[in-house]
């Protein structure tokens, strides 16, 4: 199959995966432990109803993300999935560049027009009807 882009040019390497939690609180310390590591930054993102923490994993990171309000996005995945992944992240230099891309291959967005989310980032998620069932975040850091 041929690729009209470089992949490198545009979806550079895992930025993070993002894990659904109840409780920042109780999640931190756990995951300290696990990875070995401090948590580096907590967050509250007022455009997605949540509050994230981040920890610093080799070349990528985990991203905790807690709901900030009744009836977020994250609570609605919590009752349905429980606790858990929620979705990979991954980071590009050109984010208008990679929805077109991806666009243009019959990918769907659930927005297209990227926004202000943690981390300094710019993002948009694809729909999981199109990446068999799996959440796909686009980042890209803000300069």
């Amino acid at each position: 199959m041929y690729f009209p882009y470089s992949r490198i040019e545009f979806m550079q390497k895992i930025e993070h995966i993002g894990i659904a939690v109840n409780s920042l609180e109780k999640s931190i310390p756990l995951f300290e432990q696990l990875l070995g590591t401090l948590c580096y930054k907590t967050e509250s993102v007022t455009s997605e109803n949540v509050n994230t923490a981040f920890f610093k994993t080799g070349e990528s990171k985990i991203e905790l993300i807690e709901d900030s309000t009744e009836g977020s996005i994250i609570q609605k995945f919590i009752e349905k999935k429980g606790e858990g992944i929620h979705h990979i992240a991954f980071s590009t230099d050109n984010i208008e560049g990679e929805i077109k891309r991806l666009k243009s291959l019959g990918f769907e967005f659930i927005q297209e027009i990227p926004k202000k989310g943690a981390d300094n980032k710019l993002i948009c998620f694809l729909k999981p009807k199109s990446t068999n069932g799996v959440l796909v975040e686009l980042c890209q850091e803000i300069v």
